[in-house]
């Protein structure tokens, strides 16, 4: 079936428009100075893996000479490439904006940013020797006018085109002298720090990005060249992802993807950026040796690229500049001195990063490892910190003897080179390795512990909608349940079959699993909300979630909507679904929230007639998530957690600082009303602080009472 450009927004469109969010946060005067620039770093790392993704899956359906109407929301693929050129050329504008901005408030903090014509005398010793000593023995510069083929340019790698305007001359084809040319690349070097701190001259803090380093010691760069000028100027590009996996079967599957990704190196770029004050003739000149075509995205841009490196902009010790570090907090109820699985097996316990410590996950791992009663532990990895906790404490439980069984999911987009290094250090210490299942990514994050008591096996598992990651634990918002119910943990242990025997199809009563039931599931969910609108009894649907993109759900939302059922939605990234439309969506509201923390969980609230079903899940509404992925949605029965994810709904909610509004016209208006302001991350941060000091304050009662 066509979708119509009425019924949906293009998810292209759509992811754009998020990322003008994120653009919004660098702009925001309340959000701290060297944060806004972060943000900025955010915004364009988020601009490279699209271009790398979506537009090259866009690209690809366009030269293939297919409109992609039905799966592009009514777009027609080449004019989408087109309107996203245009975005995107109109975003990276305004980035350059507030960039300007930014550095004179920074000016006004004492920070100064300088390029190669503001060094004085007393930093031109201290630069030219960091050149030598640091950068130089890095630099790859190449001479491009006597090759025959063009070099191949890496990934998103930054590089400086210089033009040499030579002293000799040579004979033009009418006969005119002209002054020769010459062209080179020269490859900004990853290893070194992109913003190259000076010494301090009292409060003055002086930084000088490493490509303004260079340019200022290009005379001694090309020193053997007798020029009379000498320009360089920025460029970029972006190349397609994909993974092409070959079927040698010669081959093992680690051998396969290590194989796909060295390919990426090699594959077509999809975009090319350049610094828009470039010499016509040098940008013509690079053009055509690289072969641009149509279908390729052609963007002029400043005279930085790669400002994903913001994200790492140095703090230089102005922590007034910065977010103020959280304390991550406690659960409430467990003992930091007792078994964490003894806790479990009495009660359900809910972890909301980064509120909460993440440090309990390693702890439920840690315990796991070390209790002689643990027989086994299964456990899903997808995206992993460096210098794992999380494997170490596996290939801990394999030393001391326990069944250690992961699915590390080595397709896991730009982390397939961490994971296959993991895979091979879990293996060598004797861990059992599955590496997923044909054609389904595992996305799940689910972890499953056997323990040996009282001559029976008894489970303890946890299920999350974020990866096991230190690191993102610190800055993406994710719900974790810790649990003993065996009627959950049953149905978990098959979801580990499965990924044995994935030609047999388990049947679940409690858990949502994809790829064979999320899409029935939630569609019985939503008619029984149907059913009981219908009925005069209480209806509603309240989700949170990444992304929402299939359109099968989107038409299922709307169905709910015209029957009368209320619906609140609160989507960080893309959403294909337009709310407010009479007829159509007239009883959804749905918001996006961008704020200082990642909002990464996956959320479903059903109203049920008064008696809520909830449901925490790995999984996004995307076709991939619902198709082709393997993917776990878990209900909650604690009465407590239930409560409290109810109520951290409604916080979210009720954010009138950094949520806003999505509509037909996609503008991202801020929410504004007359209440107190609430700014939801930082009330989220009260309510569980509230929570241990409510706990504090319940009295104890004596065995005698």
């Amino acid at each position: 079936m066509i979708k119509s450009k009425n019924q949906y927004i293009n998810r292209e469109i759509s992811w754009l428009k998020f990322n003008d969010r994120v653009l919004q946060e660098s702009a925001d005067p309340e959000v701290p100075l060297i944060e806004r620039l972060r943000f900025l770093g955010i915004f364009s790392n988020n601009l490279d893996e699209f271009f790398k993704v979506r537009y090259a899956t866009v690209k690809r359906i366009a030269e293939a000479g297919k409109s992609g109407k039905s799966v592009l929301g009514g777009e027609v693929a080449k004019d989408l490439l087109e309107e996203i050129t245009k975005i995107v050329i109109e975003q990276q504008a305004r980035s350059l904006e507030i960039h300007k901005d930014i550095e004179g408030e920074l000016e006004r903090e004492n920070i100064y940013l300088i390029n190669e014509q503001e060094v004085t005398p007393e930093q031109s010793d201290f630069l030219k020797t960091y050149f030598q000593e640091k950068v130089s023995p890095q630099l790859m510069t190449i001479i491009l006018n006597d090759l025959t083929s063009f070099p191949m340019l890496k990934d998103s790698a930054a590089y400086l085109a210089v033009k040499m305007v030579l002293n000799s001359n040579y004979l033009n084809d009418s006969g005119s002298k002209e002054k020769e040319i010459s062209f080179a690349l020269i490859e900004i070097p990853k290893g070194i720090d992109r913003f190259v701190v000076l010494p301090r001259e009292g409060d003055k803090h002086y930084i000088i990005i490493l490509d303004d380093l260079i340019r200022y010691c290009l005379d001694s760069i090309f020193s053997m060249f007798d020029y009379s000028s000498i320009t360089a100027h920025m460029i970029k590009i972006t190349r397609d992802a994909e993974l092409d996996i070959d079927n040698d079967l010669s081959k093992s599957f680690i051998e396969k993807i290590s194989s796909s990704v060295d390919n990426r190196k090699i594959s077509d770029p999809v975009r090319f950026v350049y610094d828009k004050n470039i010499e016509k003739d040098t940008l013509r000149f690079l053009q055509e040796k690289m072969e641009i075509t149509d279908t390729d995205s052609v963007i002029p841009g400043g005279r930085y690229h790669n400002r994903r490196d913001y994200m790492s902009f140095p703090s230089l010790g102005k922590e007034d500049l910065m977010y103020e570090k959280i304390k991550p907090l406690a659960i409430r109820g467990i003992d930091p001195e007792g078994s964490f699985l003894d806790q479990i097996r009495n009660k359900d316990y809910l972890q909301y990063v980064p509120y909460h410590k993440f440090s309990y996950i390693i702890r439920f791992l840690r315990e796991a490892a070390l209790d002689p009663k643990v027989r086994s532990i299964k456990i899903t990895l997808y995206r992993l910190a460096d210098n794992s906790q999380v494997v170490a404490s596996l290939i801990n439980a394999a030393k001391n003897g326990k069944q250690v069984t992961v699915q590390i999911e080595l397709r896991a987009r730009f982390d397939e080179t961490a994971n296959i290094m993991y895979a091979e250090q879990l293996q060598e210490e004797g861990v059992r390795l599955i590496f997923g299942v044909p054609g389904l990514k595992v996305h799940s994050k689910i972890c499953l512990i056997e323990r040996e008591e009282e001559d029976r096996i008894k489970r303890y598992g946890l299920i999350s909608t974020g990866n096991f990651n230190e690191a993102t634990g610190r800055v993406y918002t994710d719900y974790t349940l810790f649990t003993a119910n065996e009627k959950i943990l049953k149905e978990l242990n098959l979801v580990f079959e499965f990924f044995d025997t994935s030609y047999k199809i388990n049947k679940y009563k409690h858990l949502i699993v994809s790829p064979h039931y999320t899409r029935s599931v939630f569609h019985n969910l939503i008619d029984q909300e149907i059913e009981n609108v219908k009925k005069g009894k209480e209806a509603y649907i309240k989700i949170k979630m990444n992304s929402l993109t299939s359109y099968n759900m989107v038409d299922k939302l709307y169905e709910a909507s015209r029957a009368g059922v209320k619906i609140r939605l609160i989507v960080r990234g893309i959403c294909c679904l337009i709310p407010g439309i009479k007829g159509m969506s007239e009883n959804i509201e749905a918001i996006s929230i961008v704020d200082k923390f990642l909002e990464h969980p996956r959320l479903f609230i059903f109203a049920n007639a008064g008696d809520p079903k909830i449901y925490i899940s790995s999984a996004d509404w995307m076709t991939r998530n619902i198709e082709n992925r393997v993917e776990v949605g878990c209900p909650i029965y604690d009465p407590e957690i239930r409560q409290e994810l109810i109520d951290t709904f409604e916080i979210s909610w009720k954010d009138n600082v950094k949520a806003r509004r999505f509509n037909r016209n996609q503008d991202n208006r801020y929410v504004r009303n007359n209440k107190p302001k609430l700014r939801s991350q930082f009330a989220l941060y009260d309510y569980y602080a509230n929570k241990l000091i409510e706990k504090k304050k319940e009295p104890r009662i004596s065995i005698a009472e």
